[in-house]
């Protein structure tokens, strides 16, 4: 590429900030621990980086592993070891596999991540008469392991600046849509030059700064993905959502997956001749383990972040949206167990879905009730208030950014007012699965229609396949009662807003509420909307051939379709203002502070480091950072989430545990605590010591670190992983799979 963002010169700085604006808007910097001085170039802005102990605020950019000072922070390794996309280096190792983390730990594409990550995997292969979530699954040989249609690895190749390519599209006439779609277009348009210029990846534009920095990256997509070895549940998740987002953990959260090629070595969708993928590089394993205070640092994939936004964004988080997300998950999931629990086949195709709802549930539980004990909004805005007085001191500086600050709190107060209606009005098409498949249908005839750089991402060539082929993977787990149960309640719920009278459609489905559920009865009894052969027909259809169905549900979607689009494009006009005001505030706030800012994550490739640390959650308790199979035998009760296998227990009870005893605590250790950065996506990411070599898989927060997203803290901000002695144990000595071992370089009967 012919300019790198860690060259000289770069318009790239330590600040990132997220790009999805469905869910986040750009805002300002969050609370951080670290101060970082900040050198003003002309072109751009180089970051001086300040150290401190390691384990601080940062989900570094690779960008940015040149300034670091990476043997303050315990790193036996260079930055050039880390990351060096003209030759081999650790990240080469290191994959995304969905919207979670793996590493490669053998020559043959063997990837472990965590066993959540893998659970779509699992629970599509299961059925009543083989219950791989219940019994677990190991694959004797390459021929035993099974497909994951869903499932792709990603792996980073290369990146390049191109900020001043998008930009180059914006003019001050244009409306906040218009700048929105603008940059979009460029955007897609950069991604296909560059795929053309290399063949075989894949390129995605991804926004740094808004308004103000795009880095395009390339990636190698793997499309045949197959499950080798997952643990039972009752060790995949010991505990389940009592201990999820809880110290101390118990849970074996892990599984290994392998990732195919096709023959020459280029990426194939599955086929019976394909071969092991051989990554350039692949982790070494530490079957020592660590111990307390030990330095480690992550690679991965965090999600999103929200560190950089105002306080009126962040009251708006916890004022509207997160309740909303609690209330309304909380009810799904309540009505997912009621069917599964008279059901094991119901119970199996809701499983991964339910999981996932109550992952979030929780976590949103947890940031309501941080962002209001740590007073979050009242920090941001007493900053704020200093910060409108910097700009106001000088009349210049207030000529150019004066209502900067009330211009965003502006497009957040409007979030504020129709935020409760929207969000009730996309679950409408979420709760319902058949919903959501109607209107990807009715969308994708819509989208379709227009050239190909014109259209939403999901519906471009290049993605189509993809996402369509998802889709249809889900539908396997579609169930008929829950369905109507779901909408039922969601056409309750949107009764009460008076902006349903402004829809005939669902005005007609909701002005008799003791009709609501015969409605949704009806409804779903007649559509073929959960059909997948249907569904597939319909995708190639037209708009025009769409409406001429006889499908009730189908044509619901269709009356009710304008209304989503006019949500879609005022969402993106608040992002394009949004966008242009942010880029100004990001301006002087580094006039005012004269440091730069700790990147935000947005699912591109960063490290975060620190120790194996204790903490202290509440007075007068302090929590040890190693948890140990005497642990699970304690908190085993026989009963799920706490139902331990009896394989396991024979093992305990045996004195099994080799090599992977922890010579301090005499046990075998199952999960580690340490202050690392991470976030949503780092889920998987791996636990590294000093050297680069696997000690553990991350795989939560503590319940106190799940306002990470907002802030992050050294007193409370915990990640937790499955220690890979655990790992090991579990598969070798426990479940017989020791040849995994040995694929890995490590030696079962030590």
């Amino acid at each position: 590429m012919e300019q790198r963002i860690l060259h000289e010169g770069s318009l790239l700085t330590a600040s990132y900030v997220v790009s999805a604006v469905a869910e986040f808007n750009q805002g300002l910097r969050g609370e951080t621990t670290m101060q970082l001085r900040v050198l003003l170039l002309v072109g751009g802005i180089t970051a001086v980086l300040t150290q401190t102990a390691a384990g601080d605020d940062g989900m570094f950019p690779m960008s940015e592993l040149g300034r670091l000072n990476l043997r303050e922070r315990g790193l036996e390794l260079t930055a050039e070891q880390l990351f060096n996309p003209s030759g081999i280096s650790l990240v080469d190792g290191i994959c995304r596999v969905n919207g979670c983390t793996g590493s490669f730990v053998s020559a043959q594409g063997l990837i472990i991540t965590n066993h959540h990550c893998a659970f779509g995997a699992i629970q599509k292969a299961s059925t009543r008469e083989r219950d791989l979530l219940q019994d677990g699954f190991r694959a004797g040989s390459l021929e035993e392991e099974i497909p994951a249609p869903d499932y792709q690895v990603r792996i980073t190749e290369d990146y390049q600046d191109v900020s001043q390519q998008v930009l180059s599209v914006l003019t001050a006439e244009m409306s906040f849509l218009e700048r929105t779609r603008a940059v979009d277009r460029r955007c897609r348009e950069l991604e296909q030059e560059a795929e053309k210029q290399h063949a075989g990846l894949r390129a995605e534009v991804s926004e740094m700064f808004p308004g103000r920095t795009y880095v395009l990256f390339l990636y190698t997509y793997l499309k045949d993905v197959r499950l080798v070895f997952a643990p039972p549940v009752s060790v995949g998740n010991f505990g389940g959502e009592i201990d999820n987002w809880e110290w101390p953990r118990h849970t074996g959260d892990f599984s290994f997956m392998r990732a195919y090629t096709a023959p020459d070595g280029s990426s194939a969708t599955f086929a019976k001749e394909n071969i092991p993928y051989r990554p350039r590089r692949h982790l070494k394993v530490a079957p020592q383990g660590v111990d307390e205070g030990d330095a480690v640092f992550l690679l991965g994939y965090p999600g999103r972040t929200a560190r950089h936004r105002t306080a009126e964004f962040v009251r708006y988080e916890r004022d509207i949206r997160l309740p909303l997300t609690v209330e309304l998950y909380a009810w799904q999931i309540s009505e997912m167990e009621r069917a599964a629990a008279a059901d094991r086949e119901v119970a199996i195709r809701v499983a991964s879905r339910m999981r996932s709802l109550a992952n979030v549930e929780k976590r949103s539980r947890g940031q309501v009730l941080g962002l209001t004990r740590a007073g979050i909004v009242e920090q941001r805005s007493a900053r704020e208030e200093e910060l409108q007085k910097f700009i106001d001191a000088d009349a210049s500086r207030k000529q150019k950014y004066g209502g900067v600050l009330s211009e965003i709190n502006g497009v957040y107060e409007q979030m504020t007012a129709t935020g409760p209606w929207e969000i009730h009005f996309e679950q409408l098409r979420q709760a319902c699965h058949a919903m959501s498949y109607g209107f990807y249908v009715v969308d994708a005839a819509a989208e379709r229609s227009k050239a190909d750089l014109e259209r939403e991402q999901s519906y471009q060539d290049r993605n189509f396949e993809q996402t369509s082929g998802r889709m249809l993977v889900s539908m396997r787990d579609w169930n008929l009662r829950l369905d109507v149960i779901l909408l039922s309640g969601m056409l309750e719920r949107l009764s009460q807003f008076p902006e349903v009278e402004q829809i005939p459609a669902l005005r007609q489905l909701t002005n008799d509420a003791a009709l609501i559920g015969q409605q949704a009865e009806r409804l779903l009894s007649e559509t073929s909307l959960g059909d997948p052969e249907f569904v597939k027909a319909c995708l190639q259809k037209s708009s025009e051939q769409l409406a001429a169905i006889n499908d009730p549900l189908l044509q619901l979607l269709i009356a009710l379709y304008p209304y989503y689009v006019e949500m879609r494009d005022q969402q993106k006009a608040q992002d394009g203002q949004l966008d242009r005001l942010y880029g100004s505030l990001l301006e002087v706030k580094e006039q005012f502070l004269a440091e730069a800012f700790v990147p935000d994550a947005n699912a591109t490739l960063r490290l975060t480091t620190g120790r194996i640390r204790a903490y202290s959650p509440a007075d007068a308790v302090i929590r040890t950072p190693i948890s140990t199979l005497r642990g699970v035998i304690e908190k085993t009760t026989g009963k799920a989430p706490f139902d331990t296998p009896e394989a396991v227990l024979k093992a305990w009870q045996a004195g099994d545990s080799g090599q992977f005893r922890h010579p301090r605590l005499q046990q075998v250790p199952v999960a580690i605590l340490y202050d690392t950065d991470t976030t949503g996506g780092n889920s998987g990411s791996p636990v590294l010591n000093s050297r680069g070599e696997l000690v553990g898989v991350n795989f939560d927060r503590c319940f106190e670190a799940t306002i990470n997203d907002f802030a992050w803290n050294t007193d409370y901000s915990r990640s937790i992983g499955v220690d890979i002695r655990y790992v090991l144990w579990i598969t070798s000595r426990v479940y017989g799979a020791g040849y995994l071992l040995r694929e890995m370089g490590v030696d079962p009967a030590e």
